[in-house]
């Protein structure tokens, strides 16, 4: 009588409406790249997010993050890493500050300026 209970169970289960998972329209993706050329160091960049490291790109390289609606702090800083001469540099001395809507998916590209590395906003480039 157990095993039918466990099976009725079980059976039953799948129907119930999916009360434990989140909402994936209440999540945004934001894409951080270093597609292109136009930063000149070999070195890795680590990318922060509220003050924590949360990846490394080396050229050539993007990561995606799903992360919840709201103001995102993102900063950048040249790692010591495995390519040669690389040491920890200088970080942006401003943080870059993006707003995060539900749904929505921002791209960003790594770029360099006076003031040291910044991000762009870029294009997803999805055909319509």
């Amino acid at each position: 009588m157990r095993w039918l209970s466990l099976f009725l169970l079980l059976g039953v289960l799948p129907l119930a409406p999916s009360a434990w998972a989140d909402d994936p329209t209440g999540y945004s993706v934001l894409i951080v790249s270093r597609e292109r050329l136009e930063v000149g160091t070999p070195c890795e960049i680590g990318l922060y997010m509220q003050n924590q490291l949360v990846g490394r790109l080396f050229q050539e390289q993007s990561m995606s993050f799903n992360l919840p609606p709201g103001q995102l702090s993102v900063r950048l800083r040249t790692l010591p890493g495995a390519a040669p001469g690389c040491q920890q540099g200088m970080g942006a001395p401003e943080a870059t500050n993006i707003t995060l809507r539900p749904g929505q998916v921002q791209k960003y590209r790594i770029a360099n300026g006076l003031n040291g590395f910044y991000l762009a906003p870029a294009q997803l480039g999805y055909p319509d």
